[in-house]
């Protein structure tokens, strides 16, 4: 049987941090996991933002 309680993996949102400065309409998210116990603080990771068409720096939001 599987073990009940908090599992140690979480669901996190990432929003463009440029794309928020620029002020154009629309945001870039995205949805992925991270594990609580390995990264404890908030991940940020280079994704690609459609709206702007390049690579920028998204950042886990709350």
């Amino acid at each position: 049987m599987a073990k009940k309680g908090k599992g140690n993996r979480i669901q996190v949102i990432l929003e463009c941090t440029e794309h928020k400065q620029t002020g154009l309409a629309g945001t870039s998210r995205y949805i992925t996991t991270k594990n609580r116990k390995n990264t404890p603080e908030r991940m940020e990771i280079k994704k690609y933002n459609p709206i702007m068409k390049k690579y920028t720096i998204h950042k886990e939001i709350k």
